[in-house]
């Protein structure tokens, strides 16, 4: 994986280990963020309510440091360890293994458990194909709609991904556009008959456990009362987000 690309799963898994009586079920899931992990979790524990246990390890995002892993009440390092080893092993990230447990009535010591969630993690990832997938950069882009075939034309022609389209008094998109274009892109938009970088440019950093890159507005520079609505929506905009990641590391 170079870092442009990164490594991930494409769908839900799930296998099972049965060892003295005891179940290991173990899911794999494409994972987003925390918010899409609790989601995950919590399905799970209500699907699975008389499990003994909800093991689990996640990895998200391309630095290597945003990881969670839970034994849930086995001995320390039993589970969550040896869950997130399997996923450390083949080189992915954005990816989560939830595995429930149902005793069986008769303790399998420490080596025991580790064997039991080491193979049953390696198991549903086995069962799931492994796909190669671009980093994206985050954009936000202001516009009229008179644009809106030029924007998508370099948005489609690049693999971009719209993350959100909002059309009011004017045309609002996010877009995240894979890494390697990134100065292409930004290039063909600039260029635009009748574009220029706005006048200010504003760079929001989210909290680290967030995957996605820091946002750039970008916009049309305008003048008279327009200018000035395009910098009161921006400003709206930059403190309801930064209040956001505010309440998000609360």
């Amino acid at each position: 994986m170079d870092k442009n690309s990164y490594h991930t799963i494409e769908a839900t898994s799930v296998a099972e280990f049965r060892d003295r009586g005891s179940r290991f079920i173990a899911y794999a899931y494409p994972l987003k963020d925390t918010h899409d992990f609790k989601e995950k979790l919590a399905a799970l524990k209500k699907e699975h309510p008389k499990a003994v246990h909800h093991c689990f390890a996640y990895r998200l995002g391309f630095t290597g440091d945003v990881f969670r892993s839970s034994d849930d009440g086995e001995p320390s390092g039993t589970a969550g360890r040896p869950i997130l080893g399997q996923i450390d092993s083949k080189g992915l990230t954005n990816v989560l293994i939830v595995v429930v447990r149902y005793f069986g009535g008769t303790l399998l010591g420490v080596p025991g458990l580790i064997n039991a969630y080491k193979t049953v993690a390696a198991d549903v990832l086995s069962n799931n194909p492994i796909i190669e997938k671009p980093v994206l950069e985050y954009f936000r882009l202001q516009y009229d709609y008179t644009r809106m075939n030029e924007v998508m034309r370099v948005v489609k022609h690049f693999d971009g991904v719209v993350v959100k389209q909002d059309m009011q008094l004017f045309c609002v998109l996010e877009v995240g556009i894979p890494k390697i274009v990134v100065e292409q892109v930004l290039g063909k938009w600039k260029d635009m008959q009748g574009w220029k970088w706005g006048s200010w440019r504003l760079r929001i950093q989210l909290p680290q456990r967030h995957t996605k890159v820091p946002s750039v507005i970008l916009t049309k520079r305008v003048g008279g009362l327009s200018g000035l609505a395009v910098f009161l929506v921006d400003l709206m905009y930059s403190l309801c987000t930064l209040c956001f990641a505010r309440r998000s590391e609360a």
